[in-house]
């Protein structure tokens, strides 16, 4: 039996949305302003230009899973809503790269990098980087607000809106908050497993997996317990996607990932394959592999010949491996979950479907 249009091409659908979002969502401001539109097209090329569309999926197949009808009055309205949550990921992706002082996403340069450069090319007064980076900042921030204009407008009762609220606004506090202890836990040097894992819950779990679930599920009138059981397989698989991003960040190939390999060493992020690798060395009495680890954490000139020695390093000492297997049980305690969900089909097949794609990928 074929899928409604809905189902079947979502990920279209989802681009359709926010095309139809974008074209419209700045045209007061042009037109008093004008100078704002290389901006706007800028966070409208950023937000088009690629992506998984991850988290507008986990939503719409909650939705499904507890009882939402693609055929019925509904169905675009949370479409809308659920493809609202592309804003919150350009948000923060364009702020992580400033944070991070990263030059590339998905093969392009950053926002902040391309403003520099359009500066540096006008022959602008100023700090190139600085407008570079007040503009990224900007631009982020436009996202957000533009992602709360998206979801409050979808077509949908406002019972159903007022439902999925709690869940919209816990999402945006926590994906801040996270980032705020990404970067704390940068600057104190905390290298434990423990805070990589608390990062890794709150920054990407919660944003990227569980609260789309509870959103699209409070969209279709979830009881507490159905959400519940979503937000378990939800941080479980959140936490394996993060896992699996670590990985990339070392191991992966630039030219499928869009980012240089080693970036996450050169910014310094302390995750859960870093830590595990100091731990496993001192453990094992490797100094030599220890050393290697943490002196390349943050190390902004960091060779890709150093960035090999790193990866030697965390494979001799079983830092790689035992990050796959936290992957698999994280993946298989959360389809543990999702079983006892009970979601309406096919979404329960769908749901399993998107656990192996955002474990398993290459980019």
């Amino acid at each position: 039996m074929s899928l409604p249009a809905y189902d079947a091409e979502f990920p279209a659908q989802v681009e359709r949305a926010l095309v139809e979002f974008l074209d419209r969502a700045g045209d007061e401001i042009v037109r008093t302003e004008p100078s704002v539109q290389a901006g706007i097209d800028a966070l409208a090329g950023f937000v088009l230009g690629g992506g998984k569309r991850l988290r507008p999926t986990f939503a719409w197949w909650a939705w499904r899973g507890a009882g939402g009808d693609p055929a019925g009055p509904d169905a675009e309205g949370v479409l809308q809503a659920a493809a609202s949550l592309e804003l919150i990921q350009a948000c923060a992706l364009i702020h992580d790269d400033l944070i991070d002082s990263s030059d590339s996403r998905r093969g392009s340069p950053t926002v902040h990098i391309a403003f520099a450069k359009q500066h540096a090319d006008q022959g602008w007064l100023g700090s190139a980087s600085t407008f570079g980076l007040a503009t990224a900042v900007l631009m982020g921030d436009l996202a957000l607000a533009w992602a709360d204009d998206m979801f409050a407008d979808a077509p949908l009762p406002a019972a159903t809106i007022a439902a999925a609220r709690p869940a919209w606004r816990a999402m945006r506090t926590e994906v801040l908050a996270g980032q705020y202890l990404d970067v704390r836990t940068q600057a104190v040097g905390d290298s434990s497993p423990e805070a990589a894992l608390r990062i890794d819950k709150l920054k990407t779990a919660a944003y990227t997996v569980q609260r789309p679930l509870h959103l699209g599920a409070a969209l279709a009138g979830a009881d507490e317990r159905l959400i519940e059981t979503l937000m378990e397989f939800g941080g479980d698989l959140g936490v394996a996607f993060q896992l699996r991003d670590d990985l990339l960040g070392v191991f992966g190939d630039p030219s499928v990932t869009g980012k240089p390999a080693g970036d996450d060493l050169r910014e310094g992020k302390r995750t859960l394959l870093v830590a595990l690798g100091m731990r496993q060395a001192a453990a094992k009495g490797d100094t030599a592999a220890a050393r290697v680890i943490e002196e390349a954490i943050g190390d902004a000139d960091l060779s890709d010949t150093a960035v090999d020695v790193v990866r030697d390093a965390l494979v001799t000492v079983g830092a790689v491996d035992a990050v796959e297997e936290r992957i698999d049980q994280l993946t298989t305690s959360g389809l543990a979950a999702l079983e006892r969900a009970k979601l309406a089909e096919p979404a329960n097949t769908e749901l399993i479907a998107l656990a192996a794609k955002a474990t398993k990928r290459t980019y």
